[in-house]
């Protein structure tokens, strides 16, 4: 599908709060000010997914108009073993989000929960600092943002009230201190991957993503369900950390009776494997709130293929795979 590359500041909504037509497109850069306005299904997110050989980190923060929804996960890949922590503040209490992606800062108190992240201001490059803690967790990271490393971003219309813009920004280094329980971990030769996201959703939605990053630079990005019909895609692969956006709409298959068995990914250009050693299930209830997450992390194999002809070897790259349906 042909998309308008965006290649400079745009606001996503008009003064009234409508989506601004000249924002739907994707970017290389964040380039959209999520201004938006009002209460009503309006979302507002920061997820910093981080796998390391040893561990798999989770940081959520989130407001979802009727609460404000955090969480801290940690996944050891040799045991299995899961730690979580969950926190839900009424009306979307104590939470700072930035109306741009990648810079200014995010931070949460809830319950037993903080989380503060601070990332560089806006125009500079620079690391961004990852603090969270919880009863039985703690961490402290620093992800590096390497010389002209490209992130897709994207906004997606369903209509004049109704529209999401993420940005995907995978394969970023990351280093730091992790805590569980009283003991402590290092965390290196790992890959963070953010996504930023700003909106006003239908009530009922169900989306796929698949992310994984190596080393170099290189990544796959890839979506589903939540842009069928749109005339957008969140696809792309980044090589030596240039994008290469992929326009096709992507099909995703896989055995809900059994998460664990591999999912592929094909379509134009795209024939993806990924390969479960894990499967996460998260799953929330507050009478008008509702989610049931199967995220399964593990590693890809294949090789998908740019607009442009560029190809990338999926074969190794780490991250996940999941299945998201909400109700909010």
């Amino acid at each position: 599908m042909p998309e308008r590359e965006i290649t400079s500041d745009v606001a996503l909504c008009l003064p009234n709060g409508r989506l601004n037509p000249e924002a739907v497109g994707w970017t290389r850069q964040p380039l959209h000010q999520a201004n938006l306005r009002g209460w009503g299904r309006t979302k507002r997110w920061e997820y910093w997914g981080v796998v390391s050989p040893t561990h798999v980190v989770g940081i959520q923060v989130s407001s979802l108009d009727y609460a404000a929804v955090h969480g801290l996960y940690v996944l050891d890949r040799a045991s299995g073993e899961e730690w979580r922590t969950d926190a839900i503040s009424p009306l979307g209490r104590g939470v700072a989000f930035p109306d741009r992606a990648g810079s200014g800062r995010v931070a949460a108190v809830a319950q037993d929960l903080t989380v503060d992240i601070v990332q560089p201001e806006r125009g500079e490059r620079g690391t961004t600092t990852i603090r969270a803690s919880s009863a039985r967790i703690s961490l402290a990271l620093a992800v590096a943002q390497p010389e002209a490393h490209e992130s897709l971003g994207v906004a997606v219309r369903w209509s004049d009230r109704r529209f999401q813009y993420t940005v995907k920004d995978l394969a970023r280094p990351v280093t730091g201190t992790l805590i569980l329980d009283g003991t402590s971990y290092e965390i290196e030769d790992a890959y963070g991957v953010l996504d930023h996201g700003r909106g006003v959703w239908p009530y009922r939605m169900t989306w796929n993503w698949g992310a994984g990053s190596g080393p170099d630079g290189n990544a796959v990005q890839l979506g589903g369900g939540w842009t069928d019909g749109t005339g957008s895609t969140e696809n792309a692969i980044l090589v030596d950390g240039t994008l290469h956006k992929i326009g096709a709409s992507l099909t995703w298959e896989y055995d809900r009776d059994d998460w664990s068995k591999p999912w592929t990914v094909t379509g134009d250009g795209v024939d993806a494997t990924f390969r479960p050693e894990h499967v996460r299930v998260a799953k929330t209830e507050l009478v008008v709130l509702g989610n049931s997450t199967h995220q399964a992390f593990g590693t890809w194999a294949g090789s998908a293929r740019g607009d442009d002809g560029t190809t990338l070897d999926l074969t190794g790259l780490v991250g996940w795979a999941e299945e998201a349906r909400n109700r909010w």
